[in-house]
């Protein structure tokens, strides 16, 4: 059966996979959402004793069913291979009695590495099924992780070109040493003076000007989006929670249909929300405890049914959660509206007018899975310190934020489910940070310094990817004021 895909935002025609992920965001300014979640074909037992890239198959076939079986493997294939450091993808580590899945483990030190390094095969083969005759332009906004891992997926990729934009002063050191160090010819890097939702509404915005995508097409491009918002990302995320609860089942942690919570940090809702398609696909998941730092609008919006962004933007150690307009939550608003698009676009016309929103109270009965929960930045530090202390596992500020929300929830509730806790990024990408945490006496040290001293504290060997930075040359240096996005994106283009 070919599942098709719908506009979170009108009742427009329904595209197939490969034109959803070419397109990244429906014409109308919508997000596409699947007619419907498959369930699972196969028993979690069955996919217990599969390797990664077989579940990442099994997954993927039922939603992407306009892809032929070889199509779809080779996708897979070049992108889950040499370039993650272990053999399973997707560790599961235990430490202090939970399970931290490891999504870090790719090129760029980040679960982003997770989607994109497939996202550049699905959009080639998906430009070829739909005899696309344009080069592709990439367009990204990036709060820190995206950037670098869409930048390494689509570097010197054939028939694509990447411009992505970020926060000049809202990434950490090394997030923004990853990215302008970039090399590809069709990579383009650029700071903003703002922060990260400036350029996500810059982008959307660029993405819905019709004049800009007639002299694009004239000039032979067309745009398409490797945020989380489209549905090439979304859909390789549930691929690690289906295999993490099919490994705690192989190795005997877990009883045939036991359940599981998952716990993830999120700012734009994707990670989270990929969990929540892994429940409805049919693994046992109970709660999904959705974890925020200091900007936490997404834990208002849980506790009061109103999603308000009217508020003061803070900068965090976690940079890559620092942001007010979760995008993905429109996904699970269309879903929980009855997939209502007429309701859907009121609400974001809202958003977008005024700020804010408010949902139904059976709107909010159906997110009942969905726990919110925030740490602060002292909070983050001392889970930080205290796991390491406890059990010498070093993990990074987006993770504790994490480990620091369960921790209140199960004393808040007294739910003692084992747990999946998504472990985001790294710690050596947010070295200053993780080490500042551990012992204050770090933070005399140099950004590298730091580096190999938290490799002799964790007994890890330093990542390749920041090995990589250490000397590598500036390549970008353009910074833009927001205003000047669509201007910079058409000089990237020798279109100026």
């Amino acid at each position: 059966m070919n599942l098709l895909y719908k506009s979170t935002r009108s009742n427009s025609e329904p595209v197939t996979a490969s034109q959803a992920i070419l397109k990244g965001l429906a014409d109308d300014g919508g997000l596409y959402v699947p007619c419907n979640i498959p369930k699972l074909d196969k028993s979690l037992r069955e996919l217990s004793k599969m390797t990664y890239q077989e579940t990442a198959y099994e997954v993927m076939k039922l939603f992407f069913t306009d892809f032929t079986q070889e199509e779809l493997k080779d996708c897979i294939n070049k992108a889950y291979d040499t370039k993650f450091d272990t053999e399973a993808i997707a560790p599961l580590v235990t430490a202090d009695g939970t399970y931290y899945l490891e999504l870090f483990h790719g090129a760029t030190i980040a679960f982003k590495d997770m989607a994109l390094s497939i996202l550049p095969h699905l959009l080639i083969t998906s430009a070829k099924k739909n005899q696309v005759k344009n080069e592709i332009v990439i367009l990204t906004a990036t709060s820190g992780d995206t950037g670098k891992a869409a930048l390494a997926g689509f570097a010197d990729v054939k028939g694509t070109r990447i411009i992505v934009f970020y926060p000049k002063n809202g990434v950490s050191p090394i997030q923004e040493k990853q990215m302008v160090t970039q090399k590809g010819d069709n990579t383009f890097v650029v700071g903003i003076t703002g922060n990260f939702d400036d350029a996500q509404t810059g982008v959307k915005q660029i993405f819905g000007d019709k004049a800009l995508a007639e002299v694009m097409d004239k000039a032979g491009f067309q745009f398409s989006s490797a945020n989380s918002i489209n549905i090439g990302r979304l859909v390789p995320q549930v691929v690690y929670y289906v295999y993490a609860y099919a490994q705690l089942l192989g190795e005997g942690k877990l009883a045939d249909g036991e359940q599981i919570n998952v716990t993830v940090p999120t700012g734009n809702f994707g990670n989270i929300l990929a969990a929540y398609f892994a429940k409805q696909m049919g693994v046992p998941i109970a709660k999904l405890i959705c974890a925020s730092n200091e900007n936490k609008v997404l834990y208002d919006f849980f506790e009061t049914g109103v999603y308000d962004k009217n508020r003061e933007f803070v900068l965090t150690s976690s940079p890559s959660m620092d942001i007010l307009i979760s995008s993905n939550l429109e996904r699970l608003v269309y879903i929980t509206a009855g997939a209502d698009a007429a309701k859907n676009d009121m609400l974001m016309k809202s958003l977008s007018a005024e700020g804010r929103y408010e949902i139904t109270a059976d709107m909010r009965e159906k997110m009942a899975d969905f726990y919110g929960g925030y740490a602060t930045e002292q909070e983050t530090a001392q889970t930080i310190h205290d796991l390491y202390e406890k059990t010498g596992y070093i993990i990074d500020t987006h993770t504790a934020v994490a480990s620091a929300v369960l921790k209140k929830y199960q004393k808040a509730t007294g739910d003692n489910t084992k747990t999946v806790l998504a472990s985001t990024a790294s710690p050596f990408k947010f070295t200053r940070s993780v080490m500042n945490a551990i012992d204050a006496k770090y933070d005399a040290m140099g950004d590298f310094e730091l580096v190999d001293e938290l490799s002799k504290l964790a007994n890890v060997s330093v990542p390749k990817a920041i090995e990589e930075i250490r000397t590598a040359p500036v390549l970008h240096d353009t910074v833009c004021d927001k205003e000047e996005m669509k201007t910079v994106v058409m000089k990237s283009l020798g279109m100026e």
